[in-house]
């Protein structure tokens, strides 16, 4: 059974939402610290796994965070088996995405070189 492409971002975009919803209003983890931002999400075409890719702002550690996001997998899990109806509910695989912070970056070092012309 082929998934198609448009059911894939379906799914994508509803898992992302609903993974932002657990991770920001019912996910409670002391080392999951500062605001997380679900960037995207990416499932395999078999619908086992899913990467969720998160943005990390204002953490007092960025890496004890990611841990504690992948320790509470199972949870998050769970709780999205509720609320998303697939057969089965994909593991979740979090992958930090610092591509706004390097924006940010990049748009500083710009704005610098401006300044000093």
């Amino acid at each position: 059974m082929g998934s198609n492409p448009n059911r894939l971002a379906r799914i994508n975009e509803e898992l992302k939402k609903e993974i932002s919803q657990v991770i920001n209003y019912e996910l409670n983890n002391s080392n999951v610290t500062g605001m997380i931002s679900v960037t995207r999400v990416k499932i395999s075409p078999d619908l086992r796994y899913a990467k969720v890719y998160v943005s990390i702002f204002q953490s007092k550690n960025v890496v004890k965070t990611l841990e504690g996001l992948k320790k509470s997998e199972g949870f998050i899990r769970s709780r999205i088996a509720n609320t998303i109806n697939l057969r089965t509910t994909p593991e979740l695989v979090f992958v930090h995405d610092d591509s706004e912070e390097q924006g940010a970056r990049i748009d500083k070092i710009l704005r610098e070189l401006n300044e000093n012309k």
